[in-house]
């Protein structure tokens, strides 16, 4: 099964695939409005502005698993992410990342992602995906948006 074929549900409630995304290079984190990291989504949409119009897309998992630091609905949480950091990438229905329930693309991503694998650490934990599909790296919650440009710009 390939990234694309997932089956993923918009913070909208429409249920659909990745599909669309094939042929961009992807970013994607799990997020958190009530978190320390939350401010990397200032980044995140400043990535997405940059580098948007040349294929490439952040794509937000919110997930209440680390410290029920995400706790709003999906309606709460897209107003937030709009009100607080003018979010306009797509964001997706809370999910889990880890443990029995993790959503079936998480636990794509930890398996195939370079190196060993591992439970997502924390809130803001990334992954970015080449043109093809392919898991480049995983990169640390800590790791700020902006590091990524580099790796990014090889890529587009």
């Amino acid at each position: 099964m390939s990234l694309y074929e997932f089956a993923v549900k918009t913070i909208a409630g429409e249920e659909t695939t990745l599909e669309g995304y094939k042929g961009k290079v992807l970013l994607i984190v799990n997020t958190a409005s009530k978190c320390g990291l939350t401010p990397q989504y200032k980044g995140l949409q400043a990535l997405y502005d940059r580098y948007g119009e040349q294929g490439f897309v952040v794509l937000g998992f919110p997930c209440n698993q680390f410290a029920g630091q995400e706790p709003g609905s999906e309606e709460e949480i897209v107003h937030f992410c709009e009100a607080n950091y003018g979010v306009t990438f797509p964001l997706y229905a809370k999910i889990e990342v880890n443990g029995e329930n993790a959503h079936p693309l998480y636990q794509y991503l930890k398996a195939h992602a370079p190196g060993e694998e591992q439970e997502i650490e924390w809130n803001f934990a990334k992954f970015l995906i080449d043109r093809d599909g392919k898991i480049v790296k995983r990169i640390g919650a800590r790791t700020q948006p902006e590091e990524l440009t580099a790796e990014i710009e090889a890529l587009l």
